[in-house]
This record gives C-alpha cells, sequence and structure tokens, in this order.
C-alpha cells in the first residue's frame, strides 16, 4: 500500500472527517522538565525574552496549550502580578518574514482582555480551569520553512513561571494556497468621543450621524490576500453618570479592497456584531461568539466579548479595514483595545506594540 502525503490534506476538523486517514506526523514543544525531574516550567527574568519553540517546516500548528504565574519573591513589594497578562507578549514569526505575524500581550491573544482571566470555550479560544488560567488556541497555523514562538517578558521586577505546549504537525510539503496566520493588539485610550454637556442622555447616546466611517475605532488594518476570521473587543466604560450608560450603539463597518462608504460589510450595533442582542450584561459563551468578561451596574466597568468568522470569514484580495464606532456616531470616549486574527499571504502590513506602559489596564 503506497504510503498517504504528509500535507496539509483537505481535511475539516468536524467529526465526519475523522476517519480519514492522513500521512502527517505530530511533534511537539513544550517545557518538560529535561533532566527528567518535574519542574516541568521555565523562569523567565524580567526584561528577558524566551524562545519557545524553533521548528523546521513544512508543518502546521494544531493547539497551543499554556499558563504563567509570578515566581513570587518575598523581598519584593510589587504591583505587577495584576498586570502579568499585559506585560507578557507572544510572538510569532514565520518562514523568512522579516516581521512577526503575531504580537500580541499573552492574556489578550487568548481571549479577555485587561490582564484578566475567566473560564470560557469558543471553538478557537478557550481559557479553562483553575480560575481560566489554562490557556488553549485551537487556530490552525501552516508555515513552509521555519516558525519561531518568543515570549518577552516585560515585567521590571518579577520572574515568571511559564508552562507550555506548541503541538504541531510535520508534512513532506505544503501547499502553496494556505495563508499565514496573524493576530494584532491594538488599543485606543480614550477613544475620541464629544463632549456631552449641553444635551440630554438620549441625545448624547443616539444623536448624531456618520455617513463615512470616518472616526471608527480600528480593529485591523491589512493589505494583501486573505481572510479575517475574527476578533476580541475590550470595552472600558470611561463614562461616569448615573443616568443609562450604554456602550455599545457602534456600528461595525467592515471595508473590502479599499470599497467606499457604505461598505458591503455594515452592521446595525456592537452588540449585533457579537451576535447578542438588547445590551446584554451577563457572562456568555459560544463556539463563534460571546462576552465571558462583564462589568457592573449600568454598564460600569470592563468588558471583553468575541466574534469568530470561522464560517463565514471575510475574504480580501488587496486590503482590509475592519472599524466600529465607539457609540453612535463614535460619540463615546472609552477605553477600547482589541485583537484581530486573520490569514493572508506574506509579506503583511508591518505592525507594532504599543510601549507596556500603554498597554496596561485601568483600575477596572
Amino acid at each position: 500500500m503506497e504510503p498517504l502525503p504528509r500535507v496539509y490534506g483537505p481535511h475539516g476538523s468536524s467529526l465526519r472527517d475523522l476517519p480519514r486517514l492522513r500521512g502527517a506526523r505530530r511533534r511537539r514543544a513544550s517545557s518538560w522538565d529535561r533532566t527528567g525531574g518535574n519542574d516541568d516550567r521555565l523562569l523567565i527574568e524580567p526584561g528577558s525574552t524566551a524562545v519557545l519553540a524553533e521548528l523546521t517546516g513544512p508543518g502546521s500548528i494544531t493547539h497551543i496549550w499554556c499558563t504563567a504565574a509570578v515566581a513570587r519573591d518575598p523581598n519584593l513589594d510589587t504591583s505587577e502580578e495584576a498586570e502579568l497578562l499585559r506585560r507578557l507578549v507572544l510572538r510569532v514569526t514565520w518562514d523568512d518574514a522579516e516581521h512577526p505575524s503575531v504580537l500580541v500581550p499573552l492574556g489578550d491573544f487568548f481571549g479577555i482582555g485587561f490582564g484578566r482571566t475567566r473560564t470560557f470555550a469558543s471553538l478557537p479560544l478557550q481559557m479553562s480551569p483553575r480560575d481560566g488560567k489554562g490557556f488553549n488556541c485551537f487556530f490552525h497555523m501552516p508555515f513552509a520553512t521555519r516558525a519561531r514562538f518568543e515570549l518577552i517578558s516585560e515585567m521590571t521586577a518579577e520572574a515568571v513561571f511559564f508552562y507550555y505546549y506548541i503541538d504541531w504537525e510535520a508534512y513532506d510539503a505544503l501547499e502553496a494556497d494556505l495563508g499565514r496566520f496573524h493576530a494584532q493588539w491594538r488599543r485606543e485610550n480614550p477613544t475620541g468621543g464629544i463632549d456631552p454637556a449641553g444635551m440630554d442622555n438620549n441625545t448624547f447616546l443616539q444623536g448624531g450621524t456618520n455617513s463615512d466611517g470616518a472616526g471608527n475605532y480600528v480593529i485591523l488594518q491589512a493589505r494583501g490576500r486573505g481572510h479575517y476570521v475574527g476578533c476580541v473587543l475590550n470595552v472600558e466604560n470611561l463614562r461616569d453618570t448615573a443616568e443609562f450608560n450604554w456602550y455599545g450603539e457602534g456600528d461595525d463597518m467592515i471595508f473590502i479592497d479599499g470599497e467606499p462608504f457604505p461598505p458591503a460589510l455594515h452592521g446595525t450595533g456592537t452588540e449585533d456584531y457579537f451576535n447578542t442582542a438588547w445590551c446584554p450584561d451577563e457572562p456568555f459563551s459560544a463556539l463563534y461568539h460571546g462576552m465571558p468578561l462583564t462589568g457592573g451596574p449600568n454598564f460600569a466597568g470592563q468588558w471583553s466579548m468575541y466574534r469568530f468568522h470561522i464560517e463565514d470569514p471575510v475574504t480580501f484580495d488587496e486590503s482590509l479595514l475592519v472599524t466600529i464606532e465607539h457609540g453612535h456616531a463614535n460619540r463615546r470616549s472609552d477605553d477600547l483595545s482589541s485583537v484581530a486574527y486573520w490569514y493572508q499571504t506574506l509579506p503583511q502590513l508591518p505592525f507594532e506594540l504599543a510601549p507596556v506602559d500603554q498597554r496596561l489596564p485601568g483600575p477596572g
């Protein structure tokens, strides 16, 4: 019998496809103790970068699991523990690319912002018990020649314990039509709204017009050929009022290949894009959408929500601009941050990560 070719192959992830025999070989990079002991972790010193994996392709990442904790030093008195998941950064570079394709604070990458955790499960991302500190990613990530995974610590005082698995498949060849996985973090704090003085609350929240999309919060700006597969959006409500304080009247607007306003994909409200309704305030998670982190009464505090385009990716041939209003007609001034996930050809439009002092969460 001829051996099956070791390629990515036309295999889905459904139960129906599991019986299909395939020729790939499973591999793993992990933090197991090379001495044979039980110290199965890295100790990452403040300000250092750890290489988690340097893989030779062709291949594809199939699963990532990790967890992190401060290696507490009783001689130190620091508040950095609450900032851990914004001070640790995941950086991934594919093939011979000059720039990384993934550059995201660790906690945000796995689905919740503000350096916080909650137990939730979506199809591609999960935070698992205990207390949501077990991070899982099931996005497939093909590469042709090389995959380099790094964890950057921007702690200034505390060392960090880091445990991880990076599971992958090794192939003999990689098809030419496979995009590379990308993830980018952005933040605008505060967003550029208007002063509500002199108008009633309903006029502030519902009034005004947006006839061009200018001033929208930008989730993703990409160039090349690919498809957008979703995002995590984090909102901290910065408006202090006893009046109705809903933050989510903003429409999503996705501009494909430089199309003019109005774009083909124009939505009706923040909670609508995230597939919920009527100003939701209860935690919820499903395969493709959810709100695992909810704030306090009258929509105060910090909120994290996700929408994954697994069944309905947004394809583009030249460019993509994914945006959402911050309040109707961009009237609100809140703290917005996000992670966009997409696949595309290399090289991508280069992007940077904001300095650590611009990533740290607010008081909550």
